[in-house]
């Protein structure tokens, strides 16, 4: 990994890129290859043909998977209206036609407000999500569908970004929250429209805070590898809890909330009334990781130790 290098002490976020007909794991699998590394991981799922912001957490950073705060991502889609797939994309089988189906603008425009803020979203058939202890995409496979209760999802934003009436395709940036899948919005903004949509391109644009401008692809690290250079393009892993309120220690406090001794709140500045999650730094700048607040017990505790 060039002079310098270690996988011990090596740790932040490394933004990638992600190729069509990867996925998320097969990302990970590769540059555990050119990394030489085992710890990493990631911090959201894309569908296989999806491209775009994968950020990667390398080193001790990849204990933060499952404490990341729930941020906006933001996608570009293009659908194309007339018909309907089983997975809801253009790699699935085809299930409905509608011939008679012509979008215009006007009703694009019209419909779209609808599919904003707080929605009601059926997950599809081919998705990770667990009913039951089984992941839907493994009943799917077998040919088996059931009812699936509808959840809430939030969609902040929906912005027709093209349009072409002649092939009845339109490219759509959307904002939202976990657990939204855009080719089910697609598709529900199809069956809107009076017939049916399938989703023919996705790319994340957005995630954690991170753009595309920020991503590397696979050469790219590869080329940081050789020249010794990569931990100059990771991001600090204080910048995934960006979104948390941070508190700073004092030496004392450094030294006893480093070897997991729980502070008294009432003593630890910068703590605000009504917040309970914070990412907290050392004395000396540090970052320590994520911690919970305990008012009743008067307690600072160590949340996720990241560092």
């Amino acid at each position: 990994m060039g002079e310098g290098m270690s996988q011990e002490t090596m740790q932040g976020v490394l933004c990638m890129q992600k190729p069509a007909e990867f996925t998320s794991f097969d990302v990970i699998g590769k540059l555990r290859g050119i990394l030489h590394m085992r710890r990493l991981g990631h911090t959201g799922t894309l569908d296989p043909m999806a491209t775009g912001v994968l950020p990667v957490l390398v080193g001790k950073a990849a204990r933060a998977c499952d404490i990341l705060p729930d941020q906006s991502k933001m996608y570009r889609a293009t659908v194309q209206f007339g018909w309907e797939t089983d997975t809801e994309d253009v790699w699935g089988t085809r299930t409905a036609v509608y011939p008679e189906m012509h979008v215009t603008k006007e009703a694009l425009d019209a419909v779209l407000p609808q599919f904003v803020g707080a929605i009601q979203q059926v997950p599809p058939m081919y998705s990770a999500v667990s009913v039951e202890g089984t992941r839907l995409y493994e009943l799917a496979r077998r040919g088996v569908v059931i009812e699936r209760p509808a959840r809430t999802v939030q969609v902040d934003s929906i912005v027709l970004e093209a349009w072409d009436e002649d092939k009845q395709t339109a490219e759509l940036s959307v904002a939202c929250g976990k657990g939204t899948y855009i080719r089910t919005l697609l598709c529900d903004i199809g069956k809107a429209l009076g017939g049916g949509a399938v989703m023919t391109a996705l790319c994340r644009t957005k995630a954690s805070g991170f753009t595309l401008e920020q991503c590397y692809t696979f050469e790219q690290v590869t080329e940081f590898c050789r020249r010794g250079t990569l931990a100059e393009h990771l991001i600090p892993t204080d910048r995934l809890f960006t979104a948390l309120p941070e508190l700073h220690l004092t030496e004392q406090q450094s030294t006893l909330y480093g070897n997991g001794v729980k502070l008294a709140l009432s003593r630890v500045e910068g703590v605000l009334p009504e917040q309970d999650l914070y990412r907290v730094y050392g004395a000396d700048g540090s970052f320590f990781g994520t911690a919970q607040a305990d008012r009743n017990a008067d307690e600072l505790r160590v949340g996720k130790n990241l560092k």
